[in-house]
């Protein structure tokens, strides 16, 4: 029990904390800005070299070490301030600041750690050039009757080189302001509320005192406590309000200009004292002489003292009373109700001000109150010594000085003399460590009124030699030394919480820290741990010495090479030697939780000490050390006597007991299963060294288990730890290599619980599942156990009738319940079941007459836990299927009764739709193996496998135990939403909405399949489809891969996929909301709803499954979804279907201004909400717009059929369809559609599929106009063939030179570079042009023209 330096918490973000305050741009760091200034402030000194290196170094020693200076002492130029309760760290440099608070979090241990992490960070200063230069955080004290005198928050208050004073919230907001001199603020600091320890002692008020230059501020605590609570109460209510006008609360405090002093670098406020009688008359003579009067009681005086030079160190004494309080002028303002123009003339306050009176305000400074002369009373002169700091005790009686010299003074402040000094501490930095003296039981009986001993300790932190002492006070010596960074800062408040009082303190707690090692080179904050022997100075004391002795035998465990012989004698002379009883206690527990001391050296030394203990007075030992050397003793006897049980030399052969009847063929029924999920769960997987199976550790044993009343209790530790010891108690009996009645027995006679001790074996066969399953005899080793533990006294309640639930069996299946080793718990659960009937059995023999039958409560509880157990055994060998590799999804699933129980109606649908997911099973699969299930056929070929099993066959097996819960529909609504979700996931796979919207398709339910798709739409895809449509309709065309991912979070390929999902999403939602009866379109379908037709299904699970009770289900939610309305679907259906052409085809769109503003504004709205939309005639100019993007859809089509024909590839039936979705969408829109056919038609002829023209030309109804179209295209082919072909033959030019002038004329005004594919075979070209003349009438213009040219193209066809 020495000095310890432990860490409590560590700082983040320190790298942009420093970036923050250094800027980067400022490549010479905080060191060359210093530089730098006193280069211009003095001459030039760079060819002088290093103070540092005056010797000189070489260039890279030289570099690194600028390195090394850059990157670690930026620390030493900040001002650093930490609240007493570390939940709040203030970091400030110039103007800037940044507040870290404290998170807690959960390191990979498991522990919970502290860290403090940046909240805000900003400029603070608001006075042109004005700079921080003191810092100090104050927690204040919780008003509220549940925490009253628990910190409520924290108050930074900033001092800063203008004069001004202002106090901040944790977030950086400005409660007030105030200017109460004008000189620089030099050093804050904070006094606050102290328990008295001594009745005697004079309670200090609380205060802030704020030192200038040449004048002291004190403010009164109670005051500023109360004006910080009503700043912060109306900075809220302005907040709520939207308001800037607040009214400020008053603030008192005193003046005292300092005198006498030629400089100030810091002070100190002891607070009111009161000289004795001798120190007063003392004083009056020296100053009065002899004829001086005296008063008759001593005035109380405030003690300020301050370090400097001239004197080095000054003694103030303000005499109570002498100097009247003064009230801030706003304080003024308030009490006397003042115009606001005196009000903002007067105010020393900022922030409370008007909106009308902010330039006032601003232009004009706030006026000073003078202050109260105060002269020094007397002080240590020393010319050439300047302080630097001051350090006040908690104690208030010594105070720790630094000066320039690099000495460390102590200081009497009471009598205002040096009592100590330490050399050899440049620039050293003070803490202070007040320790209070541990008081046991005894002392508080013997002496409860004695007021407990407190010790001071003095901490020095040397930056020069990185070293932390700390020291004892006043003259002790040096208890702690610790190695540290020489770039750390020692952090001491010097208070605690504001706002205590003396009836709030009553019972308070509170944990502060009084001193903390801040480093900046990890973050790390240190806390100073000191126990209160170090501060006696008695070399003979019996603690001491007992410490020593305990620290002799620590170093002895830690040896790793003793003889445990040497081991022995040296712990047992060490254990009787020490006297008191706790340190006694200390190294006993020392010894024993020792991982190399054998077991019988352990013994042996108990054994002796208890021995002397009982052996002493009665009255003189400890009794808690008495029992728990009695209760060691016994644990150690246990272990002994049950590790020679489990030797195999001293295990007799015991005769095999006869099994249960009946256990065999619950054995061959479930025998299948088992044996498939044996299979599943034997594949090899990694062991560590560690967690291999041994011997258990005494020590271990002794952890876990305890003497309570006289009775062996098991502590509770997580299961592993209940693991091992069970492991050692039960796996030889469960192995068949230990005697079971002798271990009953041991442990019987040990005093444990049979109710512990059943909790230990179920729970070593519960955990070491592969090994129950490897060894076939541990099925009936566990029943020998279990009737054996059975028929302990106290197991079983003996007035148990069988007609209600016993206690003991009662444990069993909750364990078993709670267990996710599925066959473990099935074979527990039927040998206790055997067990229990059996017992039941002989208790109705000897009530009733045989050949009656019993029917027990007890045991229907049995069948249902057994069919629970045996049903979720099936659903894991499922889960357990191992992944296709490469695969998305979580690992295997591990499943228990109690968690199926607890998630609700659809946690097994929700299980097995994850392992389909994982397992990539498509829709079209997974429906042909339901409905094979259905049809009961045998599978002709395993459709997948996966593994070792077959998904089919463990899929079917699973369908059949939990018929309602995975019903097709239930199923198919689980896989849509899971497929959904990991699309949500991951938007780049597009499969997998794809695959959801599938799987929801195949809903048969139009209940379930109406809401499954609504909460689908609303929950994952409206917010990105309302994202694509607004950024096609900014972009104006199909936008590129950087903005699709960067406004709907998913490249461009899958924006195409999503729309093509959602337009399929949307067509499903139309379908179940209208009856199959007279469609009006395939895709667009407007007719009565089909969901009134059905009623709604019943939801229902198995009757094993009654009782489960969680989450509502995906289905019941579907089912309590609203009914949408369909023309708002159809709205959307139509947008999504615009979107999904654009980006297909890569359109140029604005697909929101093909709408009106009724249709604008119904987009992305609640489904299920009635919306305006457009109806009536549409804008002509509207219409225009929509015609030219359909028929720009259509030529995208037709250049994507001829490329893919070109290319030999064959057209998908779904890249088929969009002619038929433009024709619906025509009529939805108000365009004609036979415009849209007719040039469908010209486009087709025009990209050389004459064949699929005639199919579309057949429907189209103006033929004059269509007919008057393809004669151009037709005088294009022929213009293309007899001008612009490369191949002109003799032939041709004859042609061209025999047809008439008019044709001849027309064909030359052809431009053929409008085809596409202009060389058409002329047959093909013959054939158009008779279906023109066809279509033409005889009385039409172009109708000789035509007849012209069929001439032309038979004749050029007929030459060779």
């Amino acid at each position: 029990m020495s000095c310890c330096l432990l860490e409590f918490g560590r700082v983040q973000e320190l790298r942009q904390v420093r970036e923050f305050l250094f800027p980067k741009h400022n490549s010479t760091g905080p060191e060359g800005d210093k530089a730098q200034a006193e280069n211009e402030l003095t001459w030039d000194d760079s060819d002088w070299g290093s103070w540092d290196n005056p010797e000189g170094k070489e260039d890279g020693a030289q570099a690194e070490e600028e390195e090394q200076h850059q990157s670690a002492p930026w620390l030493q130029d900040c001002v650093v301030s930490l609240s007493p309760c570390t939940d709040l760290l203030v970091i400030a440099r110039e103007h800037k600041a940044a507040f870290l608070s404290a998170k807690w979090r959960t390191a990979e241990s498991g522990q919970e750690e502290m860290t403090l992490t940046v909240t805000w960070s900003g400029t603070l200063s608001i006075e042109e050039g004005e700079s921080i230069n003191s810092v100090i955080c104050i927690p204040l004290a919780s008003q509220k009757r549940s925490s009253t005198g628990r910190p409520d928050w924290t108050c930074i208050v900033v001092g800063f080189s203008s004069g001004y004073v202002r106090f901040y919230t944790e977030s950086g907001v400005l409660l007030l302001a105030q200017l109460l001199h004008e000189d620089p603020v030099l050093r804050l600091k904070c006094r606050t509320y102290e328990i008295p320890r001594h009745p005697g002692v004079t309670e200090q008020h609380e205060e802030l005192s704020i030192l200038y230059p040449a004048a002291l501020v004190t403010i009164d605590g109670f005051s500023l406590f109360q004006s910080l609570r009503a700043c912060r109460n109306q900075v809220a209510r302005a907040a709520a309000a939207g308001s800037d006008v607040i009214q400020p609360p008053p603030l008192a405090y005193k003046k005292w200009g300092l005198q006498d002093m030629d400089t100030i670098a810091d002070h100190s406020s002891i607070g009111i004292t009161t000289l004795s009688v001798f120190d007063q008359m003392k004083n009056a003579s020296i100053l009065g002489g002899f004829h001086a009067s005296v008063k008759g009681s001593p005035p109380a005086m405030s003690q300020y003292i301050t370090v400097g030079g001239g004197p080095y160190t000054g003694f103030f004494y303000a005499i109570e009373g002498s100097s009247q309080p003064l009230l801030s002028h706003v304080a003024l303002a308030v009490a006397s109700k003042l115009t606001s123009a005196l009000f903002s003339a007067a105010s020393g306050w900022l922030g409370w001000k008007s909106k009308n009176e902010e330039e006032s305000v601003q232009k004009q400074k706030p006026k000073v109150e003078p202050a109260t002369a105060l002269p020094v009373r007397f002080g240590l002169p020393d010319s050439r010594r300047h302080g630097e700091s001051i350090c006040l005790s908690p104690c208030n009686t010594m105070a720790g000085v630094t000066d320039d010299f690099g000495r460390v003074t102590l200081l009497d402040v009471a009598r205002g003399i040096a009592i100590r000094m330490w050399k050899g501490y440049r620039d050293a930095q003070l803490g202070w460590v007040q320790v209070s003296e541990a008081r046991g039981e005894r002392d508080i009986a013997t002496s409860p009124s004695m007021p407990r001993r407190h010790a001071q300790f003095l901490v020095i932190y040397a930056p020069r030699r990185g070293i932390l002492e700390v020291w004892g006070t006043q003259h002790g010596p040096r208890v702690g030394a610790f190695t540290v960074g020489k770039h750390c800062r020692l952090l001491y408040g010097g208070h605690r919480l504001m706002g205590v009082n003396s009836v709030t303190s009553q019972g308070w707690q509170i944990h502060t820290q009084q001193v903390c090692l801040f480093d900046p080179v990890n973050g790390a904050l240190r806390a100073i741990t000191i126990p209160f022997h170090l501060a006696l100075s008695d070399k003979k004391s019996e603690r001491a010495k007992d410490m020593h002795l305990l620290r002799r035998l620590t170093t002895l465990l830690r040896s790793r090479e003793v003889e445990p012989a040497l081991l022995e004698s040296e712990a047992q002379s060490v254990l009787l030697d020490i006297k008191h009883p706790a340190i006694k206690k200390q190294a006993l527990e020392s010894l024993l939780s020792n991982k190399n001391a054998p077991v019988s050296c352990l013994t042996s030394v108990t054994r002796a000490l208890l021995a002397s203990l009982k052996e002493q007075d009665p009255e003189a030992v400890d009794e808690s050390l008495l029992q728990f050397c009695s209760s060691q003793l016994k644990l150690l006897q246990l272990y002994t006597d049950v590790q020679l049980l489990h030797t195999p030399d001293t295990s007799p052969t015991e005769p095999e007991h006869p099994s249960f009847s009946g256990i065999e063929e619950d054995l061959a029924r479930v025998g299948p299963v088992l044996q498939r999920y044996t299979e599943m769960n034997s594949r090899p997987s990694v062991s560590f060294a560690q967690d291999s199976s041994g011997p258990l550790p005494v020590r271990t044993f002794l952890s876990l288990l305890e003497w309570v009343n006289g009775e062996l209790r098991v502590i509770k530790q997580p299961d592993t730890d209940w693991t091992q010891l069970g492991s050692f108690l039960f796996w030889g009996c469960l192995s068949g290599q230990s005697p079971l009645q002798r271990v009953c027995a041991t442990l019987q006679e040990s005093g444990i619980s049979p109710q512990q001790l059943l909790s230990l074996l179920l729970t070593v066969w519960l955990n070491k599942e592969k090994d129950v399953l490897k060894c076939p005899d541990a099925v009936s080793h566990l029943k020998t156990l279990l009737s054996t533990l059975s028929s302990i006294k106290g197991a079983v309640d003996e007035s148990w009738d069988g007609q209600c639930v016993s206690p003991w069996w009662q444990q069993v299946r909750t364990a078993c319940v709670q267990s996710e080793s599925s066959a473990a718990a099935l074979l527990a659960a039927l040998v206790a079941h055997h067990v229990a009937k059996n017992a039941i059995t002989k208790l109705a023999e000897s009530k009733f007459q045989e050949g009656w039958e019993c029917v027990s409560l007890e045991l229907e509880q049995w069948v249902v836990c057994i069919k629970q157990l045996e049903d979720v055994l099936a659903l894991q060998t499922l889960l357990c299927l191992p992944s296709p590799q490469g695969s998305t999804g979580s690992a295997v699933t591990r499943c228990s009764v109690k968690t199926l129980l607890e998630s609700g109606r659809g946690g097994v649908a929700d299980c097995v739709s994850k392992l389909i997911f994982r397992q990539g099973v498509s829709p079209d699969v997974l429906r042909e193996i339901l409905q094979q299930r259905r049809e009961n056929e045998p599978t002709q070929q395993p459709l997948l496998l996966r593994g070792e099993g077959k998904i089919e066959e463990l899929l079917e097996c699973v369908c059949q135990r939990f018929p309602n819960s995975l019903s097709t529909d239930v199923l198919f609504a689980h896989c849509s939403w899971e497929n959904v979700v990991q699309w949500n996931k991951d938007p780049e796979v597009g499969q997998y909405l794809e695959w959801s919207v599938e799987f929801l398709k195949m809903i048969s339910n139009p209940h379930i399949q109406l809401g499954v798709s609504a909460m689908m739409w609303q929950t994952f895809i409206v917010k990105r489809f309302s994202a694509a449509a607004f950024l096609i309709e900014k972009v104006g065309k199909a936008p590129k891969d950087r903005l699709c991912r960067r406004d709907v979070g998913m490249g461009d390929a899958a924006v195409r996929s999503f729309l093509g999902s959602c337009v399929q999403l949307l067509q499903a939602l139309m379908e179940v909301s209208s009856s199959s009866f007279l469609p009006s379109y395939p895709f667009f379908s407007r007719a009565d709803s089909a969901v009134e037709e059905v009623p709604p299904p019943d939801v229902c699970v198995e009757e094993a499954w009654s009782a489960a009770d969680g989450p509502v289900s995906i289905v019941e939610l579907a089912l309590d979804q609203r009914s949408v309305h369909y023309p708002l679907v159809q709205h959307h259906c139509v947008l999504a279907t615009l979107l999904h052409a654009a980006m297909t085809f890569s359109l140029r769109l604005k697909p929101l201004s093909l709408f009106d503003s009724k249709g604008k504004n119904a987009f992305f709205r609640d489904l299920a909400s009635i919306q305006l939309l457009p109806s009536g005639d549409m804008d002509p100019n509207l219409v225009a717009v929509r015609q030219e993007f359909l028929m720009n859809v259509l030529t995208g089509w037709v250049k994507v059929l001829g490329e893919a024909e070109e290319n030999g590839v064959r057209s998908s039936g779904s890249e088929d369809t969009w002619p038929h979705v433009c024709m619906e969408l025509s009529s939805l829109l108000q365009v004609n559609t036979d415009i849209l056919r007719r040039h469908l038609v010209c486009e087709l002829y025009n990209q050389g599929l004459d064949l699929r023209a005639e199919e579309v030309m057949m429907e189209v109804q103006d033929k004059d106009v269509l007919g008057s179209q393809l004669l151009v295209l037709t005088g294009q082919r022929l213009s293309f063939s007899l001008l612009h072909s490369q191949s002109q033959t003799k032939p041709n030019m004859e042609l061209l030179a025999r047809l008439p002038p008019t044709l001849c004329t027309w064909l030359k005004a052809m431009d053929p570079s409008e085809l596409r594919c202009p060389s058409v075979p002329l047959s093909q070209s013959s054939r158009l042009i008779s279906k023109v003349i066809e279509m033409l009438p005889e009385n039409h213009a172009q109708y000789s023209l035509a007849l012209h040219l069929l001439e032309a193209v038979d004749s050029l066809h007929q030459e060779p």
